[in-house]
Formats: C-alpha cells, sequence, structure tokens
C-alpha cells in the first residue's frame, strides 16, 4: 500500500513540476508616454488611467506597466525630455514584450517644436530602438496623439497648428520604424465633453484609449461590423466604383459581392477595412453578400440606382403629411403606386422644442446618440407620410424622369445651424472662433443659444453636448454615413444664421468643402434659397445665397418666395420646392435638357435714364399674374431706393423711376415677405437680387 502511495505521490510531484516548467509567463505592456498615459487629473488615477484599464481587458495573461509621466517632451533638447525621466529609465529595465509610445502632445509648446521640430523623427527613433535592445522580441507601437481642443490657452497661437504637423511626422516614424501605428485621435475627437481641460481625458476618454490598444495588441475589433446605412431595401449607388466599409478584427479576409461583382480584401491592423466594386448599372433586386471568418451579413431587396443626401432644419424635416391637402393626397396616391424610391430616415430622438431635457437624454447627447436607429424602407404610405415633403417629391420627381431607382437618406433637424453640420478639424482651421462657448457666442444666432440653453438646463455638466452646438450634427449624423456613397447633397437651411450673414457665407462654403472632403469627391450641392417671410434681415440674406451658387459649384439654388407665407417660417407647399431642386439635378447631374432655375440676375447697364437688367434662363420672361412687374426699384446713391416701373423688352427687363434721374443700383423682391412676380416661360420664379450697375451711357 505504501509502494502505491509514494507512487501515486511521485506522479503528483512530476505534474506539479511539468506545469510550473510549462507555465508560461505574463506578457509584460509597457505603456509610455505623458500625462496621458500617467492618468493626470483622474480620479483614483491607478485604477482609472488607460494603463490600468488596458489590463483589465486583457487579463490575467498580461502584465500591464504605467510609465507615463507628466510633462514629457519626446524631444531630447524639449523642455521636459522623456528619456531623462525615472519613468523611462523603469520602462526600459522592464524590457517590454510589446510596448505602447504616446508622446508628442508637449512637444506643441512654443519652448519646443519651433526650435528642435528637426530633430522629432531622430529622437522618436532612437526611443524606439532603446526598447529594442532591451527586449530585441518586442513588438513596438506609436500612437497618434489624443486630441487638443480648441479651449486649449495656446490653442490658436500654435498648439492646433503644431499638432497636426506632429501627427504627420509620428506616421513617417512609424513607416521608417517599421513599428506598428495606434491612432488614438478619432475615438476621442468627437467627444469633447471628455476632456474638462482641453487636454487630458476623463476616465471614460481613457476607457476608449484602452479599448483601442487592447485591439491592436490582441486583433479583437468586435468582428465584423457595417455602419447602419447598409441593411434590406438599400440602393447602391451606379455608375462608378462602390466603395464599401466596415470593419473586421485585425488581418481578416473580407469578401463582399453583389450583382456579380466581387472583391475581396484584408482588414487592416485597426480592424478597418475598404473596398470597391466595379461600376454597377442600373438594376435589382440584388443581394449583398459580406463575409469574413468573424461573421457573415446579407442584405436583400437591393436596388442600383440614384442616392442623395437630402439635409438641414426644419423645412427639409417638413414630413408629406404636414402639407396642404392637395400635396398630402398627391404624394399618397404616389406611393401607393409603389414607385422605385427608397427612404432611409434618419429621424432625431429628441425635438428641440422649448422644455428642459432629463438625465438620460443629456447623457446620450454626450454619447452621440441622437438619431433614432433606423434602415431602408420601401416607399409605402405609412413611411411617406412621415418622410420628408421636398425629399419625397425630388426623388419621385428623379424617379420619374430618369426611370431609375431614387434612395432618398434624410437626417434634418428642426432649428439646426449651419454650424452644427461642419466637421470639427475644417471649423478649427476656418472659423474657431465659432467654437467657443457656443451658448455665449455671437456667431452663434440668439435664438438657438437660448433653445439650446434650456433643453440642457438641468445638465451639471460643463461641456453638456446638444445638436446644435457646432459640430454634434456633423458628428451625429454624417459621420455614421461612413461615406455611403451618394450622387450629391440636398440642402434647406439658413433661417437659424439669418441673423450673421457674413458669417453665414463663411460657415456655408465650409459646409460644402466639409462634405466634399467627407465623400472625397466634389458633389454637386442643390440648395434652397429662403422664402417669404417678415424677418427684416431676410431680403439681404437671399441674395447673399444666390451669390454663394457660384462659390461652392458644383451647385444650385431653388428658388421659393412665391411659396412663402409671410407670418410662418414654415410654408405648407413643399412640392414645387422639391420638384425646383429637381430641376436642377436633372440639368446639370444628369444632363436632361430642362429649365432648372427662375431668371437669376447676370447684368445690368444704363442707357437713357433707364436699367436693363439681363438674366440668366429667361426665355419667355413674363408676369406670374399678368399684373404689372412688381417689386423693382431703383437707386442713383445707394441706398436711396424708390420703386421703379419694369417691363420686359426684347429679352431684358427695362426699370426706371421719375424719381432717379441717372440709376446705378437696381434691387428687385427687396422685401422679407415679397409679392414679386417675374417669372420665366417654365413659370419658375426670379430671385431677390441687388446690383450696382457697371456702365453708363447717355
Amino acid at each position: 500500500m505504501w509502494k502505491t502511495w509514494l507512487l501515486a505521490a511521485g506522479c503528483l510531484l512530476a505534474s506539479s513540476r511539468m506545469t510550473a516548467l510549462d507555465a508560461k509567463p505574463p506578457v509584460k505592456v509597457a505603456c509610455v508616454g505623458n500625462s496621458v498615459t500617467y492618468g493626470y487629473l483622474l480620479p483614483d488615477r491607478e485604477e482609472n488611467c488607460y494603463p490600468a484599464q488596458l489590463q483589465r481587458l486583457l487579463g490575467e495573461g498580461y502584465d500591464v506597466h504605467n510609465f507615463g509621466r507628466s510633462g514629457a517632451t519626446l524631444l531630447r533638447r524639449g523642455h521636459r525630455p522623456y528619456h531623462q525621466m525615472e519613468e523611462c529609465q523603469e520602462a526600459l529595465r522592464f524590457a517590454g514584450d510589446k510596448v505602447i509610445i504616446h508622446l508628442g502632445l508637449n512637444d506643441t509648446d512654443p519652448r519646443d517644436w519651433p526650435n528642435y521640430r528637426d530633430d522629432f523623427v531622430k529622437d522618436y527613433l532612437q526611443l524606439i530602438d532603446a526598447f529594442r535592445a532591451a527586449n530585441p522580441k518586442c513588438e513596438v507601437w506609436i500612437c497618434r496623439m489624443t486630441p487638443i481642443f480648441h479651449p486649449h490657452p495656446r490653442f490658436k497661437s500654435g498648439t492646433r497648428d503644431w499638432f497636426w504637423q506632429i501627427q504627420a511626422k509620428i506616421e513617417e516614424v512609424a513607416r521608417l520604424s517599421g513599428a506598428g501605428l495606434i491612432d488614438l485621435h478619432p475615438a476621442l475627437y468627437d467627444r469633447p465633453d471628455l476632456f474638462p481641460d482641453a487636454l487630458h481625458p476623463t476616465a471614460e476618454g481613457a476607457g476608449l484609449l484602452a479599448r483601442k490598444v487592447y485591439g491592436h495588441l490582441t486583433g479583437d475589433f468586435g468582428g465584423l461590423w457595417l455602419p447602419e446605412v447598409y441593411s434590406d431595401n438599400m440602393v447602391l449607388q451606379r455608375g462608378k466604383p462602390l466603395r464599401v466599409a466596415g470593419r473586421a478584427n485585425a488581418g481578416e479576409a473580407v469578401t463582399v459581392a453583389v450583382a456579380g461583382r466581387k472583391a475581396r480584401t484584408t482588414a487592416g491592423p485597426d480592424g478597418r477595412w475598404e473596398l470597391r466594386l466595379p461600376a454597377l448599372e442600373v438594376g435589382g433586386p440584388y443581394t449583398l453578400r459580406v463575409q469574413a471568418a468573424s461573421g457573415r451579413r446579407e442584405f436583400t431587396n437591393v436596388l442600383v440606382g440614384e442616392v442623395w443626401l437630402c439635409s438641414g432644419q426644419s423645412n427639409m424635416a417638413f414630413r408629406v403629411d404636414q402639407s396642404v391637402k392637395e400635396e398630402v393626397e398627391a404624394s399618397l396616391q404616389a406611393a401607393a403606386r409603389r414607385p422605385a424610391v427608397r427612404l432611409f430616415h434618419m429621424q432625431p430622438r429628441w425635438m428641440t422644442n422649448d422644455v428642459e431635457w432629463g438625465a438620460s437624454v443629456l447623457d446620450s447627447l454626450n454619447h452621440l446618440q441622437y438619431f433614432t436607429s433606423t434602415q431602408w424602407t420601401e416607399c409605402g404610405e405609412e413611411e411617406v407620410k412621415r418622410f420628408s415633403a421636398i425629399a419625397f417629391a425630388f426623388g419621385k420627381m428623379l424617379a420619374d424622369s430618369l426611370q431609375v431607382p431614387i434612395g432618398l437618406i434624410n437626417n434634418a433637424v428642426g432649428g439646426s445651424p449651419t454650424e452644427a453640420w461642419i466637421d470639427r478639424k475644417t471649423l478649427e482651421f476656418e472659423f474657431p472662433d465659432v467654437l467657443y462657448d457656443w451658448k455665449k457666442n455671437d456667431f452663434v444666432q440668439g435664438w438657438v443659444r437660448g433653445r439650446g440653453a434650456k433643453n440642457i438646463a438641468k445638465s451639471a455638466h460643463a461641456l453638456q453636448r446638444h445638436p446644435y452646438q457646432p459640430c454634434y450634427l456633423y458628428e451625429a449624423g454624417i459621420a455614421p454615413l461612413n461615406r455611403f456613397p451618394v450622387q450629391g447633397f440636398l440642402w434647406y437651411q439658413g433661417e437659424s444664421n439669418a441673423h450673421n450673414i457674413e458669417a453665414h457665407e463663411r460657415l456655408f462654403r465650409l459646409l460644402a468643402k466639409s462634405w466634399r472632403v467627407e465623400w472625397q469627391e466634389e458633389l454637386p450641392f442643390y440648395y434652397v434659397q429662403l422664402s417669404s417671410l417678415n424677418r427684416p434681415s431676410w431680403p439681404w440674406f437671399r441674395d447673399s445665397q444666390r451669390r454663394l451658387m457660384a462659390e461652392v459649384a458644383p451647385a444650385g439654388m431653388a428658388v421659393c418666395t412665391d411659396r412663402g407665407d409671410s407670418l410662418d417660417v414654415h410654408p405648407r407647399r413643399k412640392r414645387e420646392v422639391g420638384e425646383r431642386l429637381a430641376r436642377w439635378a436633372l440639368r446639370q447631374t444628369y444632363g436632361h435638357a430642362c429649365v432648372p432655375s427662375g431668371p437669376l440676375f447676370r447684368s445690368v447697364e444704363v442707357r437713357g435714364g433707364a436699367a436693363y437688367v439681363s438674366f440668366d434662363y429667361a426665355e419667355g420672361l413674363r408676369s406670374a399674374d399678368g399684373a404689372a412687374l412688381r417689386t423693382f426699384e431703383v437707386a442713383e446713391q445707394e441706398d436711396l431706393f424708390y420703386p421703379a416701373h419694369a417691363e420686359i423688352v426684347g429679352g431684358q427687363v427695362k426699370v426706371w423711376s421719375e424719381q432717379v434721374r441717372r440709376p446705378r443700383f437696381v434691387r428687385y423682391g427687396w422685401q422679407p415677405f415679397t409679392r414679386a412676380n417675374l417669372v420665366n416661360g417654365a413659370g419658375l420664379p426670379a430671385s431677390t437680387f441687388r446690383s450696382e450697375c457697371m456702365y453708363f451711357y447717355q
């Protein structure tokens, strides 16, 4: 018996020795960096800093150490060089198997980058080499920096510009060294609410960093994922290479197939993948299949046709069932015939009414969860009732004229200002002043500021987000579309920027630029001029919109002053407005021989005491109601206008007044609510305009 016991004991001892010998030591992860790595300002820093959160994500098989040092520079001649810090020496002695380096933020200091920028690449390579010497088998990742936001005290004086220069240098270092590159910037750039001092993230922000680093270390990015805009019933853009993009686990092969086309790619180290299929012709229904080792998605009843993004504020959001009765009936009759129009309706979860929002709403806003989850739907009566009246009229006219499927994406938000729809980087460089303290900023319309303040009054968060805040709707409603291929943009907005025409002119140009950069294509931008309403600034604003058309080309402007309401900012006749936008698309985008617009001012000359005004799209000039032409005015001295007679002479409009001997200025439709009545042969109204005469004749 004792022999049996000894044998069993011996086997047990041998087994334990083998287990001890076979057990792998934990993978050592060295987190090297500055105050963001250290966890500066975080409560319970040891628990909440990103390396500590990374440790919890990775689990027992890893040993994560924090070697961050507040204020450290990468530059060896900087004001606080990391290589001289004890944390650096400790990190080298640790000899990590995996090294994550996040440095560069403090190098934006005016003591550093202006003087020693030429050393940056060399100094970074030297630091990487030091870690590889400490452990020749180590893997090194370097990080593009976390954001520095506009409230930073040195933002406009240099930090903004130097930050982006350093970001580019970090990419160069990764290429030269063969180190992995982790882009920490996009994970936090749309979350300024997580940066109380514009530089250091909160514990939640540190968690986002940890999740990003975890993905790069493990390759686990949650498996196959595509944006919500991919769904059954969607319309894919025809006629140009079809971009499809999403996320998968790092290194996974991803295959996309539709309509006999097939393409394959591999997810990158950051899990992102993108491919392009050869251009598709009109057709369907098809099934779009996306497959990877981590998942498979199938989208059925897919059509190929034309896709348009329809955005703006309440007049674009204005629903079919809010229109005048005859337009509602016509739209529902059209829907009952099941036209090949598909709808992707991104509706706000909360309307910006005159109310104070509760805690759960406020938290959702900070997480950019403003739009409801949705999917593409076929065109039925119930779906059309709740959809944008202007967008549907546009889509219906295109479907009838082109005889192809039409896809409409609508994400308009009532009351929203232009600046809310522009990306952050564009505003940071082109119009940074609109970003500062938006609830007290005169660049932001008073009504917008007041309504935003009312909605978030119950929030104790100093950086509480709101849909009207600059950049917010871009981040919540444009970026999530992930550059889903479209043919162009429709826009109806301006009421919430009419207080400052000069600021709007800058913002509108930036809006068009921002979206075209996002889609990486000079897509057409068709927009609606403000209608008639008793608001004093509107004549100037409408004329500004007319002038902007040339500055944001390819573009077109639909005039709707003849469909305004003197007391209601939401005129109920929308069908013709949508069809006027469709005319621009049919003419400029699709090459149809239709008249795209009413008369648009071209030039004026003076002969014999009268001004002769020439217009584009002037064929068949006439009065809309058969009465004499109204609302023309002339002046010899600027701003001293007098009512004028006007008649159509040889394809021009002759304008004169007995009170003005030598007219130098002409204006038309220069009333907030105007009864101007000049149209062309297509019955389309002329735009408000004001212009100085350039030529004088006796």
